[in-house]
């Protein structure tokens, strides 16, 4: 049986922290963890042409993460974001404009890469840009299955464009803020998390919908059915990451033919974990996190 495969299509960069700089960008933390648990994974994106760029790449191809569609950028500077911390380990951004990541131009090799695939995975970030958003509108089609990632960062969205990325998902992933943000500028009457979740399904069309609900856990909406995991005891050190590493996770075992509870909890499991250490991306084995979610 060959591996699923996953595409990622989106920025690459610079997480810069006040004490040091981290690889990182929603969609490469994706497939960092894709690629762990035996997703076979490509990334779509650019950098520059710069040492910040080459070192991406080789980072990238030592995680047997695929770099055949990340383009190199003569004019712009690979990218950066300044990060930092509030006292419970909570992430705020400052996101450079333009970089790399902004400028990614379609090609024949990222269509056919992208109908191989058995997902393709994306964020709204990506879309600031007419460049890149016109190149991911452009994949989309030829997607078999395709995850919108919706990770707001102000001031870097539209509504209209959030409307339509939405509107083209097979599976869309919010955080409870983003989930009650977007409904309300939808018009939603409604007020509990759950009504909110039904409510955009139907008005997007969207068969899975996931709500992140940080340390309280997340909920899966799928085939109509509602499944939840009310979170796991961590000491956070900050939460650069955990959201990307619960999507990853979630996708992954989904893939993998596991049921749909089971595929919850082992990622909020996994976003527990990331948010209990430094950085966006530590190594996980898989029993350390079954054993996180079932102790001896």
């Amino acid at each position: 049986m060959n591996k699923p495969i996953a595409i990622c299509f989106g920025e690459i960069l610079y997480d810069v922290f006040p004490n040091q700089e981290r690889i990182g960008g929603a969609p490469l933390n994706v497939a960092y963890r894709l690629s762990g648990l035996g997703i076979e994974t490509e990334m779509i994106s650019k950098v520059g042409g710069d040492e910040k760029g080459e070192k991406l790449i080789s980072y990238l191809k030592s995680k047997n993460i695929k770099t055949d569609n990340i383009a190199k950028d003569a004019e712009h500077a690979t990218g950066v974001v300044s990060v930092t911390l509030s006292e419970s380990g909570s992430a705020s951004y400052e996101i450079s404009y333009p970089a790399a990541w902004d400028k990614i131009q379609l090609t024949e090799e990222m269509k056919e890469a992208v109908k191989e695939a058995d997902l393709m995975i994306f964020g709204s970030l990506v879309c600031r840009d007419e460049v890149s958003r016109k190149t991911l509108l452009e994949l989309l089609p030829y997607a078999k299955f395709r995850v919108f990632d919706v990770n707001l960062r102000p001031p870097h969205y539209e509504k209209e464009i959030l409307i339509q990325l939405m509107q083209k998902a097979d599976f869309i992933k919010f955080n409870d803020d983003e989930l009650f943000e977007i409904a309300e500028m939808l018009d939603s009457p409604f007020n509990s998390l759950e009504q909110n979740i039904r409510f955009l399904a139907e008005k997007t069309s969207t068969k899975v919908i996931c709500v992140t609900k940080g340390r309280h856990g997340a909920v899966l909406l799928k085939d109509g059915e509602l499944y939840y995991n009310s979170g796991f005891k961590i000491d956070v050190k900050d939460t650069v990451g955990a959201g990307d590493s619960f999507l990853a996770s979630l996708l992954a075992k989904l893939l993998q033919g596991e049921e749909p509870q089971q595929a919850l909890d082992f990622a909020c499991a996994v976003g527990a974990l990331v948010a209990g250490r430094e950085g966006a991306n530590p190594e996980l084995l898989e029993k350390e996190i079954n054993g996180f979610i079932r102790p001896i």
